[in-house]
């Protein structure tokens, strides 16, 4: 029994000093997505052979770190009524999920230029379900469209929070209009075409000037002897 405290008390440290340093890591590339090791082990209150001893590069601790935001986001997003209407359901998870990546905005940025790009997408699996489930609901009732893949969609929805995050970061778009104008972009993006606008569309294209029929007779002139 004695030669088994000491085990159970390094665990215990051990288990602390990782929550320390993911704590500590979170709070460092909110503020500035270039914070480096020594930065993370000053504000963790740790020595840096300690921080290199759970977490052997930087890549590795970011890697640590966007799992630990994305699941956090994802409880978050677990409370959100995706009942009813999919429209509105998606404009109460867009303005949920906008909250999130408003937040962890630096760490992805600090994430995407270390990790590699299939490494990224794989992180993103489990909150990306969330949303293609909800896409794929608004398709059957006939919300949304159906002439792109969904997974298309979900990536340009991902694009559009981001893109938002970035302008905000250079003090392009207010952040109290964000969320609305990110809600109003992303349905117009996801919004299936009515019958009234397809119809207008094609009676525009038949009513509209044509090049076709000057093609054609240009066409024929050529190949007409001299």
């Amino acid at each position: 029994m004695p030669t088994q405290t000491p085990r159970v008390t390094k665990r215990a440290d051990a288990v602390r000093n990782v929550e320390r340093i993911l704590d500590a890591a979170i709070a460092c590339l909110t503020e500035r997505p270039t914070a480096s090791m020594a930065d993370i082990a000053k504000r963790a209150g740790l020595g840096r052979v300690t921080l290199y001893g759970h977490f052997a590069s930087r890549a590795e601790l970011l890697e640590a770190v966007v799992k630990r935001v994305l699941e956090q986001g994802d409880r978050a997003l677990s409370a959100v009524d995706l009942s009813g209407n999919p429209r509105d359901a998606l404009r109460r998870l867009i303005e949920s999920s906008w909250i999130q990546t408003s937040q962890a905005a630096s760490i992805i940025a600090a994430a995407e230029e270390e990790l590699p790009p299939g490494r990224m997408q794989e992180l993103h699996t489990d909150p990306a379900a969330r949303v293609e489930a909800l896409i794929e609901g608004g398709r059957d009732e006939g919300v949304f469209r159906t002439d792109m893949p969904t997974s298309w969609l979900v990536t340009v929805i991902h694009q559009i929070l981001h893109g938002a995050a970035t302008e905000i970061s250079i003090a392009r778009l207010d952040p109290h209009d964000a969320s609305e104008r990110i809600t109003t972009t992303i349905l117009a993006v996801l919004d299936a075409p009515s019958a009234q606008e397809t119809n207008s569309s094609a009676g525009q294209r038949g009513s509209g000037p044509s090049t076709s029929g000057s093609d054609s007779s240009a066409v024929q002139a050529l190949s007409e002897p001299s």
